[in-house]
């Protein structure tokens, strides 16, 4: 059963204590973000990854700020002013309407486990994603903690990657990101 975010609770999605455990420009650079990528930023909410990224990808590259809640977006539009290389898109959750094979990096950052069907997520993610294209998806480590979702909500790393290679993902692996998230990275065939 997936757990969704309530769009209400969007102040709590940036925060010291956040930008201390998982650095937004730092975390990008460690995933493997450069200068000139195209991104997807898959679940954008306020932009806490849009906005750094766009620094990062630079005048050469571009971030598509996804999301399906229109309360989110409006958010991070009021910060998108001085960015030209942000676009932002209202998707439904497995219909992320950009044309296939238009990005060369998806940031799938705290949001799988709020999705239906993971799989058709994933899927969905792939058909954006150019060969050799990446994947990068953070989720909350399996285990009991003070932060973050409920046990029943977390998604079991094992799972994530047997979903990613169901999708034909390759060099699939598993690093940690800090004491309480992992990330799986998978390259597109």
């Amino acid at each position: 059963m997936s757990h969704k975010f309530n769009p209400d609770n969007r102040h709590k999605l940036d925060n010291p204590e956040r930008r201390k455990l998982l650095p937004p420009a730092e975390t990008l650079c460690r995933l493997g973000l450069q200068a000139g990528d195209v991104m997807a930023d898959i679940g954008c909410g306020i932009g806490y990854f849009t906005l750094p990224a766009a620094k990062i990808v630079g005048s050469q590259g571009k971030v598509y700020a996804l999301d399906i809640s229109v309360e989110m977006l409006n958010e991070l539009r009021n910060n998108t002013s001085n960015l030209a290389n942000i676009e932002l898109i209202q998707v439904r959750e497995n219909d992320f309407i950009l044309d296939n094979e238009s990005v060369n990096f998806a940031l799938v950052c705290l949001v799988a486990h709020e999705v239906e069907d993971c799989l058709a997520f994933f899927q969905e993610t792939a058909r954006l994603l150019k060969p050799k294209g990446k994947i990068v998806i953070i989720e909350w480590i399996n285990k009991q903690s003070m932060m973050g979702l409920p046990m029943e909500h977390r998604l079991d790393e094992d799972e994530v990657i047997a979903l990613l290679k169901q999708c034909t993902f390759m060099n699939v692996q598993r690093i940690a990101v800090n004491s309480e998230m992992y990330a799986v990275i998978g390259e597109k065939i």
